[in-house]
């Protein structure tokens, strides 16, 4: 650490957003092949909250924590070794993941590769919306589903952060796309490359969808066995990716018996991706939906406010007026 302090938002043991301190701490100094950043803006995800009350990443944390793994701002300081980065540089990325980030904070350290050049037709708002849940959708589309032209693919929870880009992303690849969400949400999703919406709460999706190769389950089976009601959904030899809560014995049973395959899912730290993710972007061919933003000492209301549900998109913090 340096003898400078940077604004960063705390928390010193696991509960409610009235954990969430802004204060002063030491800034940190890049290492060999790390860049120091400045953070303009750090988007929220509900992995957040949920590390934030002991469950989520919490086992890999230690006190005192800076929550956050989404960030967009500049390029301040780069260590020995790095070739890829100079200051000045404008960058977005999801660092350490899923180790502490500290994204709550004006200034992150990462290894230059865990960043790539941020999106040129977005701000720093948008650009710290998009990391950890693009890159969740597009390695579980790409990397994991390997979904191709003319699949059908379900997603639930379409409207939320992963969902809207996984709605996208799969719409790029040339799948048919069946999207869950409210009602008040199916116009957009449509605009977003939506073949089918299916409004959850007055009809049961997996009466409505069939023949499905891939679906993404955003809800898990916390939440009325959304997992389990999906394998109805699969034709034989279909996939399941099970984001919360991942994959259950009774969940893995089931699906054997059904002749479908499953699996959990745990994103990680992709510069590449996030390349290919920004010219997506530039191109016109992906969007980013923020539906508000916080000043960084606001934290908990933010917290407070994701944890209600129903985001349209992402939630994201400002360090910069």
């Amino acid at each position: 650490m340096s003898g400078h302090t940077m604004r960063a938002v705390t928390i010193t043991e696991f509960g409610g957003p009235e954990v969430l301190t802004p204060e002063d701490v030491a800034r940190p100094e890049p290492l060999p092949t790390e860049v120091l950043v400045r953070v303009h803006a750090a988007g929220i995800n509900p992995v957040d909250w949920k590390t934030r009350t002991g469950q989520g990443m919490a086992g890999l944390q230690t006190f005192p924590l800076i929550l956050g793994w989404d960030v967009s701002g500049v390029v301040e300081e780069v260590g020995f070794g790095v070739t890829t980065l100079e200051p000045g540089d404008e960058v977005y990325g999801m660092p350490w993941f899923p180790r502490a980030g500290g994204a709550y904070a004006e200034y992150v350290t990462a290894p230059a590769r865990q960043w790539a050049r941020k999106p040129s037709t977005v701000d720093h708002v948008h650009a710290a919306a998009v990391p950890l849940a693009a890159l969740t959708a597009w390695q579980i589309l790409v990397d994991t589903a390997h979904v191709q032209a003319g699949q059908r693919v379900l997603i639930t929870a379409a409207a939320g952060g992963v969902g809207h880009f996984a709605v996208q992303f799969a719409r790029h690849l040339g799948a048919h796309v069946t999207a869950t969400a409210s009602a008040a949400r199916h116009p957009w999703l449509k605009d977003l490359g939506a073949d089918e919406t299916i409004d959850y709460t007055t009809t049961a999706f997996e009466e409505a969808a069939a023949d499905v190769d891939v679906v993404v389950d955003l809800v898990g089976d916390g939440h009325d066995r959304t997992s389990t009601r999906a394998l109805k959904t699969l034709s034989q030899g279909g996939l399941l990716v099970a984001v919360p809560g991942g994959v259950s014995p009774d969940l893995a049973a089931a699906a054997d018996a059904a002749g479908v395959r499953t699996t959990g899912f745990l994103v990680e730290p992709d510069g590449p991706a996030l390349t290919r993710i920004a010219d997506l972007i530039d191109a016109g061919e992906v969007s980013v939906e923020v539906e508000k933003t916080f000043p960084l000492a606001e934290a908990a209301t933010a917290h407070a406010h994701g944890e209600a549900g129903h985001t349209r998109g992402k939630l994201v913090l400002t360090t910069t007026d």
